[in-house]
């Protein structure tokens, strides 16, 4: 299918009171806003991306487990489908809308699947800490490609502690991979012990369907389970967009510090207090 006929509206008008809801819980779910014809060609995508994983690429299932919980980073850089999406479709108007600003820059794409059969839960964490930015116009769309239901893992969260004032320190989603002892450098306040005591927090989990879209804050915290079933795959694709007043965070313990995820960002030059304007975090809002 040829990206240029694929829609590049919204298939429905986002509310005030969604936006609203975002601003006070952290994160809601809009419904019906993403053309199916942008699902039916990322499915495709993401089992390309799938059968050839990239040099930064994690596998979170240990060998000889079970399942499959695969992610990857900056694929728009290497697949032109990723690119389209975070491009040309609807999303850099939807970021926008959401986070009222004037222009909006593409951060990052992370792909997140978790095949049937999959044990491995992602940590409850905040998005936040792990990315060398700072400012409140940062917002992370969370697409999924397959029904999400509780037995194949939604996504959920703590509603409002992205009002905490907080950030916790980060949590490495798997053993081995080389990012815990990057992040122990941050320095931050443990997390606190959410799925020891979920009655103590006001939790919320959005079960979706494809064209769905969940928003949310990088401050609000958020977990997923593994994939309990036995059939059904759970493809997800996280896209982070920055806003007005996003600015470049050189603080100790961020992700620029792995070595294979800045072998994607050739001549990365960012100091501290910089404007997103670098090619590599393209402007995509206004087109």
């Amino acid at each position: 299918m040829e990206t240029q006929t694929l829609p590049r509206s919204l298939a429905r008008t986002i509310t005030e009171e969604e936006i609203a809801a975002y601003e006070r819980d952290g994160a809601t779910v809009l419904r019906n806003v993403v053309p199916m014809e942008w699902i039916e060609q990322m499915r495709s995508a993401i089992d390309r991306i799938l059968e050839n994983p990239g040099s930064a690429s994690v596998e979170y299932t240990p060998e000889g487990e079970k399942g499959r919980y695969y992610g990857d980073f900056f694929v728009w850089m290497r697949d032109p489908d990723f690119k389209a999406f975070m491009k040309d479709s609807p999303m850099p108007q939807l970021a926008a809308q959401v986070m009222k600003a004037t222009s909006a820059h593409f951060f990052y794409d992370q792909l997140l699947v978790k095949e049937a059969n999959t044990k491995e839960p992602t940590p409850w964490h905040q998005d936040l800490p792990y990315w060398p930015v700072r400012g409140n116009d940062i917002l992370s769309l969370w697409v999924p490609f397959d029904r999400a239901t509780e037995e194949t893992g939604v996504v959920t969260y703590v509603k409002g502690s992205h009002k905490w004032g907080k950030m916790f320190a980060p949590s490495a989603f798997g053993k081995d991979t080389g990012f815990a002892e990057i992040y122990a450098k941050a320095g931050l306040e443990p997390l606190p012990d959410v799925e020891a005591n979920r009655e103590s927090y006001d939790l919320t989990a959005f079960e979706l369907d494809p064209g769905d879209v969940i928003i949310h804050h990088p401050l609000t915290l958020h977990y997923a389970s593994g994939n309990a079933s036995s059939t059904g795959r759970r493809r997800g694709l996280a896209l982070r967009y920055l806003g007005d007043d996003a600015e470049f965070d050189g603080r100790p313990g961020t992700f620029v510090e792995n070595t294979k995820v800045m072998t994607l960002l050739p001549g990365f030059a960012m100091k501290d207090g910089d404007r997103f304007e670098d090619p590599l975090f393209p402007q995509v809002w206004p087109r």
